[in-house]
């Protein structure tokens, strides 16, 4: 399998490892969108949230928790953060194995970005 998140968990290529057990990888992500922000992984390959059984349930879970350790850890849990799952191409997934994103360190507006459909005349 040619994916670049199973090469990271199988230390084929480097990352700024912040946090790693059993189940799941954390990393800083290499094109910031906030202060910090980093990426949760599983470490078993599943390529989309539509690909997601219910044996994976636990998994996916332990990433969320994950993320809200890693939150607190870095100090900013209190004050607040966000997390983001992608899926497929319309919702900006670009890499096609699942991954939270944790992005935090400052006020987060909302809707995240600009909207680049125009409406209908």
């Amino acid at each position: 399998m040619d994916c670049l998140f199973c090469k990271i968990v199988n230390q084929e290529i480097p990352a700024d490892i912040l946090y790693e057990d059993d189940l799941v990888i954390a990393f800083s992500d290499i094109n910031p969108q906030a202060p910090f922000h980093c990426l949760v992984i599983p470490k078993k390959h599943i390529s989309t949230l539509n690909d997601i059984t219910e044996q994976d349930r636990e998994l996916v879970g332990h990433m969320v928790t994950t993320a809200g350790k890693i939150a607190a850890d870095k100090g900013f849990a209190q004050e607040g953060y966000r997390t983001v799952f992608n899926c497929n191409s319309h919702g900006g997934q670009t890499v096609y194995h699942i991954h939270l994103h944790v992005l935090g360190g400052k006020p987060l507006g909302w809707p995240p970005y600009q909207d680049t459909l125009k409406t209908p005349v």
